[in-house]
């Protein structure tokens, strides 16, 4: 199965439900993501018979370790991209809005660059020493 952005995007909700909320049913995700409840359902069925999920009888969804793989990644990607574009001078709202979009589009590499450049400056900043 080819993972496409949608599958990132619930992939990621999943991850971020869950670590808010300990649990994640169907209709958090449809609060979530504002998609329909039968939408979710067949995305859900989807994602369960291709390994990235698992449902238990009470409807508690979990990603499996594929499936946090791509959750973790895109995650990250969403957030570092966010912060660097803020620390280029990008309110949060626009940054958090383009991160979401870029992180879909962009390659391994250019994401490795971006993620040492953003870090990088990160330490800089923890290394200066305070002003007297």
């Amino acid at each position: 199965m080819q993972i496409r952005q949608s599958a990132e995007d619930y992939f990621e909700t999943i991850y971020v439900l869950k670590k808010a909320n300990g649990s994640v049913r169907a209709i958090d995700i449809v609060n979530h993501l504002g998609f329909s409840k039968p939408t979710v359902s067949v995305a859900m069925k989807k994602f369960r018979e291709n390994g990235f999920v698992t449902v238990d009888e009470d409807g508690q969804i979990e990603l499996t370790k594929q499936g946090l793989f791509i959750a973790e990644k895109t995650y990250e990607k969403h957030n570092i991209i966010a912060r660097a574009l803020m620390s280029l001078g990008v309110d949060e709202k626009t940054a958090y809005e383009d991160s979401c979009r870029i992180e879909h589009c962009i390659s391994d590499d250019s994401f490795a660059a971006i993620k040492k450049w953003y870090l990088s400056g990160k330490e800089e900043q923890e290394e200066e020493p305070a002003e007297k």
